[in-house]
């Protein structure tokens, strides 16, 4: 309700509580490395386990990575996705949507039965950095849809975090962007919750 441009009406499914529960959002690219799947599994179950609830878009890559890991600890996750709340997008990700309806929470903006189109997504990253404390990027290429999250979540008032990595990695290189825009440069979970001065 505090950003410029809020849905009027939202569908969710599973738990309600975790709307009221403080998050924090992790995006990043689909074709991400293993080492950058790796990181988005273990920072999420890493922010999960201290209280934190992780909101990602239930993409292929790093969000299905990052609900991964925050489902195994009492923070859970919510998905915030761009199709009908009945419609499940990419349909691999079908188990985990199945366990996020159930242990977590899915949500859209979107009527029933909406199927997947190309301008809901960017358009329901507005929700994921609205709903969250801070956005961590964990792999992004400089033309990523993560990286339109985190402009959104920096409009918003949000904190940018990102996770460096290679200077000959294309998917390092929109991290490298945000990071010398101001994002705060992360090496482990432990940099993301001192900064948010959070007490699990």
């Amino acid at each position: 309700l505090h950003t410029a441009d809020p849905p009027s009406l939202i569908y969710l499914k599973g738990r309600l509580d975790l709307l009221q529960a403080p998050a924090l959002a992790i995006v990043g690219a689909r074709n991400a490395t293993p080492q950058g799947l790796a990181n988005a599994e273990a920072f999420a179950r890493s922010f999960s386990a201290a209280g934190l609830t992780v909101i990602s878009g239930l993409a292929l890559g790093v969000d299905a990575a990052a609900h991964t890991g925050a489902l195994c600890e009492a923070g859970s996750s919510i998905a915030v996705i761009g199709t009908g709340a009945n419609r499940i997008y990419p349909s691999r990700n079908a188990g985990l949507a199945r366990q996020l309806a159930s242990e977590g929470l899915i949500l859209s903006e979107f009527p029933l039965d909406t199927p997947p189109a190309a301008h809901n997504f960017p358009r329901r990253n507005r929700i994921i950095s609205g709903l969250a404390r801070g956005v961590l990027v964990v792999e992004a290429a400089v033309d990523s849809g993560s990286l339109i999250t985190a402009r959104m979540a920096a409009e918003q008032g949000r904190e940018v975090f990102a996770i460096p990595g290679s200077i000959h990695s294309p998917l390092a290189r929109g991290c490298h962007l945000l990071i010398k825009q101001g994002a705060k440069l992360v090496e482990s979970a432990a940099d993301v919750l001192d900064e948010l001065n959070w007490q699990a």
